[in-house]
């Protein structure tokens, strides 16, 4: 007796019999499985003001985390940073999205089907911070 007539004994025979004479196949719906598309964090430096074309592009998309690097273009002008960062709220705002300061160096933007995790201590320091004339 060999493995496999071993095998099919101690499945139940007959059980085993039915499903080999079964001559049938599955189709699955692989079109469902290949639309999930994992979420990207991509960092972005900004430099100049030019600079946020990509980053708003790749929000549009809904697939990426964006992490910007502002420092540059703080160190550079800061007109053109508050330029760049209405730009990137409008379009937070158009995508129904969020976007937070991180650090003081980083803003993080997320689409909707992201969220941003604030700490209620975190939040007080942000409303003290806005309290403060610049």
């Amino acid at each position: 007796m060999g493995f496999i007539d071993a095998l099919k004994e101690k499945l139940g025979g007959t059980a085993y019999d039915e499903l080999e004479a079964e001559q049938g196949y599955l189709e699955l719906d692989s079109t469902a499985m290949g639309d999930k598309k994992k979420m990207v964090v991509h960092p972005f430096l900004l430099e100049d003001f030019e600079d946020v074309k990509p980053v708003l592009d790749s929000l549009r998309e809904g697939q990426t985390i964006a992490l910007v690097n502002i420092k540059p273009l703080k160190e550079r002008d800061l007109v053109e940073l508050k330029r760049a960062i209405n730009k990137l709220k409008k379009t937070t705002d158009a995508i129904e999205g969020e976007i937070a300061g991180f650090g003081e160096d980083y803003v993080v933007v997320c689409p909707s089907s992201a969220t941003i995790h604030r700490s209620s201590r975190q939040i007080k320091q942000v409303k003290t911070d806005e309290s403060v004339p610049e």
